[in-house]
């Protein structure tokens, strides 16, 4: 379910109006997670970690409303929730696309994710299972621990929905660390808005907050 915003009465109309007809509207910002506990907890559940961050992440962003905003043509909407579009590597080094709904019942959504990988990885080429605009399109970078992010896109398309890319998993004494990348439209929000995704983020992930 979605609802359409009032753009005249909307605190954004301004912002939104000066950054939709950018070229490139999305904005980028690269940050670094602690995630030792969170690793721990998803070895304690049998969880794949990265689903299982996947999950965390997902949460975060739906309890911000920014991160559920959409354009549809003239007009902006809102979702109820958002999904994760996450792109699975395979063993054949190549990669496709999958889709996972967003539900707060964890172990729901982990046996969703858990199915939707092992569908992916068995098949071959280039798919994407959802049309939808609302959800978040993930990717994982295990290979790089990296500071920043670009993304290859069709400047015409897909232009409102966010981008979290997750990189390598790294450790420092006995803490571990997971840089994640986020790219937004700055239509929809500002760096305001990630900075409380990212904090809320970093909540889920500490051993107080766990599910």
């Amino acid at each position: 379910m979605k609802h359409k915003i009032n753009l005249s009465t909307w605190k954004r109309r301004e912002h939104f109006e000066v950054f939709k007809n950018f070229d490139e509207p999305l904005f980028g910002i690269t940050v670094r997670v602690e995630c030792s506990a969170a690793y721990k907890k998803a070895k304690e559940y049998g969880y794949s970690f990265s689903n299982y961050y996947l999950y965390l992440s997902l949460k975060a962003a739906n309890e911000i409303e920014e991160f559920r905003y959409r354009i549809e043509g003239d007009k902006v909407v809102c979702y109820d929730s958002v999904g994760a579009g996450p792109t699975i590597f395979r063993e054949d080094e190549t990669y496709g696309c999958g889709y996972m709904a967003f539900n707060e019942d964890m172990a729901e959504f982990m046996k969703q994710a858990t199915a939707e990988v092992e569908r992916v990885k068995a098949e071959h080429g280039l798919k994407f299972p959802y049309a939808g605009e609302d959800l978040i399109h993930y990717s994982t970078l295990p290979w790089a621990d990296f500071t920043a992010v670009n993304h290859a896109r069709i400047l015409s398309a897909g232009r409102s929905i966010p981008k979290i890319t997750f990189g390598k998993l790294t450790r420092d004494g006995d803490k571990m660390w997971l840089p994640v990348d986020v790219h937004a439209n700055h239509a929809l929000m500002d760096g305001f808005h990630v900075g409380q995704f990212v904090e809320r983020f970093q909540e889920l992930l500490s051993p107080t907050n766990l599910p």
